[in-house]
């Protein structure tokens, strides 16, 4: 584990023994915070898995430019199915809104088969989970 963490550690372990007296309460609070700490998940915005030069390169735009335009986008964490379908379409509007900057041929249908084509679970993975 990192320098920093057992920094952190060390700081709480101090601080909870002031408020809690008993060592179980301090063990099982001191643990809950490490096991957040050290298993969160970071959300990349722009996901070192997707195939970004791929995907620009079939909608025939620069690999910068699809970037730039993903950063828009709100994607649900953890490869999720979205909450909603507001979801979906909003960030679908912001997508192909910017996409169509780029190359204004970008249709709904021909951004969806292709993203739908490198997505992990495919259209599926899109349907919202209400």
């Amino acid at each position: 584990m990192s320098q920093r963490f057992h920094t952190i550690l060390k700081h709480i372990k101090k601080n909870t023994r002031m408020y809690f007296q008993s060592p179980l309460t301090s063990c099982l609070l001191i643990s809950t915070l490490a096991m957040q700490t050290v298993y969160a998940t970071p959300i990349h915005k722009n996901d070192p898995n997707r195939p970004t030069a791929k995907i620009a390169a079939e909608l025939n735009i620069n690999q910068a430019q699809f970037v730039a335009c993903f950063n828009h986008v709100n994607p649900t964490p953890g490869g999720l199915n979205p909450e909603s379908s507001s979801r979906v379409h909003a960030n679908k509007k912001v997508l192909l809104s910017c996409l169509r900057t780029a190359n204004p041929a970008i249709t709904n249908h021909w951004l969806d088969s292709i993203m739908d084509k490198y997505r992990p679970g495919g259209y599926g993975a899109q349907v919202p989970r209400n």
